[in-house]
């Protein structure tokens, strides 16, 4: 019997495998706060606006307020009008110093070789609490690339003003999971309350735990949420097959199981049932698997020897669906 070997689509089966609590959740109000702001990159080896009405008007203001009145516009291709962006982390602490991305808003070129000029930065209240300046970096990135225009400053912005939090006086913590599962939060709350010896936690919802700080944890948080983190849960994930028919990958998580089934497509069959069987029969084209034993790792191996080409696996993976020969859900990106 002649096999044909092709390329087939990237598959992935993903099992389960146990996970840190802190790798499947997230702690209430400990986040992230995005930070924005506008300014200019001065020192642009002719790579910059060239003027435009928003670069001007800036520059005018700028030298306004350094006690110069100026009488005509200034056009300059020295100059980039920009758009600053960060990320406040949890507990920043004043004095602390956060990276910062830069991006061009006109017709720059390339911000190589440029300083940014003094630029507070502003959280989604409309409050300052970082300033950002220093020389700019293009990480790496050709001074004549097309992607030039956007630029970076590690340590770049120092924060000017801290997010209030009160976190070590809680009496109570809630734990918010990536994904909502309803198995994977009860798993969460049976290890949390084993492992801390009591009904501290309870699962709200197929997302949320609300976890009450145990007495002789009192003003302890930080110890708590060490502890809490670290243990081990094993997550449950729906069984899903994601396909991207642009790029031919298939990835599957979760239990995938099949049922018995027959699959012509072409020239190919494959037929899944309750016995032993073994390659080829009357037809060329032909392989037998047995159901208990077969996953979908084996059936892509199957379909591989039987020549399929990665258009042919996924409309049969959607066919297959469409019967009810998979139990799970296919998502197509």
């Amino acid at each position: 019997m002649t096999f044909f070997k092709v390329f087939i689509p990237i598959m992935l089966i993903c099992h389960t495998y146990g996970a840190r609590i802190k790798d499947v959740s997230s702690v209430k109000g400990v986040r992230e706060n995005p930070l924005i702001g506008y300014g200019l990159v001065i020192g642009l080896n002719g790579t910059g606006d060239g003027g435009g009405e928003v670069t001007n008007l800036s520059l005018i203001r700028m030298f306004q307020n350094m006690g110069l009145d100026l009488k005509k516009e200034i056009t300059s291709s020295n100059v980039a009008s920009v758009v600053v962006t960060a990320k406040l982390h949890p507990f920043a602490r004043i004095g602390q110093k956060i990276d910062v991305t830069i991006s061009s808003i006109a017709s720059a070129s390339s911000l190589a070789g440029g300083t940014l000029l003094i630029t507070p930065l502003k959280g989604g209240d409309g409050k300052v609490y970082a300033i950002a300046s220093g020389s700019v970096s293009l990480g790496g990135l050709d001074s004549g690339s097309k992607q030039g225009a956007t630029a970076f400053i590690p340590n770049g912005a120092l924060v000017e003003k801290e997010v209030v939090s009160k976190f070590n006086n809680k009496k109570s913590i809630r734990l918010s999971l990536h994904h909502s599962d309803f198995t994977t939060a009860a798993r969460i709350q049976k290890i949390i309350n084993e492992n801390l010896g009591g009904k501290f936690s309870v699962a709200s919802d197929a997302t949320t735990i609300d976890i009450t700080v145990p007495p002789h944890y009192y003003r302890k948080i930080v110890p708590l949420i060490s502890i809490i983190e670290n243990f081990e849960v094993n997550p449950s994930k729906k069984a899903r097959i994601v396909i991207n028919e642009r790029t031919g990958t298939i990835v599957a998580g979760g239990d995938i199981l099949l049922r018995n089934v027959a699959i012509g497509h072409g020239n190919l069959n494959i037929e899944i049932k309750n016995e032993d069987g073994k390659q080829g029969g009357k037809k060329e084209n032909f392989y037998l698997m047995k159901k208990n034993k077969t996953n979908l790792s084996d059936l892509v191996k199957a379909l591989n020897e039987l020549g399929a080409k990665p258009n042919d696996i996924i409309s049969i993976f959607q066919a297959l669906k469409s019967n009810g020969a998979i139990t799970g859900e296919i998502e197509i990106i």
